[in-house]
């Protein structure tokens, strides 16, 4: 009797181990698969997307999800998640503790065809071959030397950005009307694009005008919204609708 009352102690303090142990695990195994919270409303294939409204701006109803959510919330853009976060410290989290997950960047169908593939160093997803990329545009582009020799194309850039705002005020007796946000904009490329090729992106030539109308394509087509993005199945509607020509097009311009 005694042996028999010593087994089931030891198999009643072994089962009580086996259930303690586990219950820890799935508790520690829920803490590390816990999420940001979700929205509710998502619906198959689309998540999200159908809570975006054509007149509604999206920054305003982000807000209103964070109102009710918090500060770091998950939407689901088609089968994609995105994490969305309004709130600084979060967002500084994001970027110094956990700056390796989130220094990649998503992927898109225009990108990949106006990108040569995900080889531009502003769309390339992060890994060793963005690393490279980035050195080489540092030590060839961004560095206090090269910036230093290249001194002349700011200036010359400049002078002749202040003298042509100088004649259309003298042109229209002292008062000249301008869109200075356009005409900066066509400054700072003109400088970037001679640092890197040699030539000015504004001007009068043919070249200069297929150039603008290149890049001006280029940005609103990788900003676009295609359902290849977010619904891959549903990718031949791009193909319809016409946006995967516009977009190899503008990739060969």
């Amino acid at each position: 009797m005694e042996f028999q009352e010593q087994l089931h102690f030891a198999l009643a303090f072994t089962i009580t181990i086996a259930i303690s142990v586990v219950t820890i695990l799935v508790k520690g195994n829920k803490r590390q698969k816990r999420r940001p919270p979700e929205p509710d409303g998502a619906l198959p294939f689309i998540g999200h997307l159908h809570l975006f409204g054509k007149n509604q701006l999206l920054h305003m109803i982000f807000a209103d999800m964070a109102d009710k959510h918090g500060p770091a919330f998950l939407i689901r853009l088609g089968v994609h998640r995105a994490l969305v976060v309004n709130n600084w410290e979060v967002a500084k989290e994001c970027f110094t503790t956990n700056d390796k997950v989130f220094s990649t960047r998503p992927k898109s169908i225009a990108v990949k065809y106006m990108g040569y593939d995900y080889k531009m160093l502003g769309f390339a997803p992060y890994g060793p071959y963005w690393r490279n990329m980035r050195k080489l545009a540092m030590v060839e582009l961004l560095s206090s030397r090269r910036l230093e020799l290249l001194k002349h194309v700011r200036d010359n850039e400049i002078g002749s950005f202040i003298k042509e705002l100088y004649e259309q005020s003298v042109k229209n007796g002292g008062v000249a009307l301008l869109e200075m946000k356009e005409r900066i904009g066509d400054l700072a490329t003109n400088i970037i694009v001679r640092m890197v090729a040699g030539k000015r992106y504004h001007g009068t030539s043919e070249e200069s005008r297929r150039f603008q109308k290149a890049l001006s394509d280029f940005f609103y087509l990788a900003g676009l919204f295609l359902v290849s993005d977010t619904i891959p199945s549903l990718g031949w509607l791009d193909v319809v609708m016409g946006n995967i020509g516009k977009i190899k097009r503008t990739a060969k311009e």
